[in-house]
């Protein structure tokens, strides 16, 4: 996370940005903005994907260490992450290229874990590594278990829940590129 605020605060120097110009792009406060700058405050995706559309830049930006070309990447290198406090884990599984147009992640969700439901552009898929999820796109839910898919638009109104008292392990495949 330390990375990820060094980050934003390196970028809005290089724009010319005050705190004040990133919290009238953004919505979100002159305090806590200087709070994330500083690391004393916790981060969730949506207020990161603000602050990503206010400098113009993807997502992905505030999680690139080298800009080099990697189509391999191995267990070792794989880093998980989460935000906030969020009980979902995140672990990214890409290559590293220019234009890159997809977004594999292996999602790790706390038994009974529940998304709320969001829709954006884009495409989904999901297998299920382990256990047993509820997706409920649009009207409709999906109880999809372990060695099941799911693949739909993300326009759709979306979101899961995990109906175990274990973890669920998915892999994800998502479109646009997130991170």
């Amino acid at each position: 996370m330390e990375e990820v605020c060094k980050e934003i605060k390196r970028l809005r120097k290089s724009k010319g940005y005050t705190l004040k110009d990133v919290s009238e792009r953004t919505g979100l406060s002159v305090s806590f903005l200087s709070q994330l700058e500083r690391g004393t405050s916790s981060l969730a995706i949506t207020s990161l994907k603000k602050i990503a559309d206010s400098f113009d830049v993807p997502i992905r930006q505030f999680f690139l260490t080298e800009s080099n070309v990697n189509y391999v990447l191995k267990r070792e290198e794989q880093k998980s992450f989460r935000f906030e406090s969020s009980p979902v884990v995140y672990s990214r599984l890409n290559g590293e290229f220019d234009g890159r147009g997809l977004e594999p992640i292996l999602v790790t969700l706390a038994p009974r874990v529940r998304q709320e439901v969001d829709s954006h552009p884009g495409e989904e898929f999901y297998y299920v590594v382990k256990g047993e999820i509820l997706v409920q796109l649009d009207q409709e839910e999906y109880v999809v278990g372990e060695g099941d898919t799911i693949h739909f638009p993300s326009h759709v109104p979306h979101g899961w829940e995990n109906l175990c008292d274990e973890e669920a392990v998915l892999l994800c495949i998502v479109t646009p590129v997130v991170f």
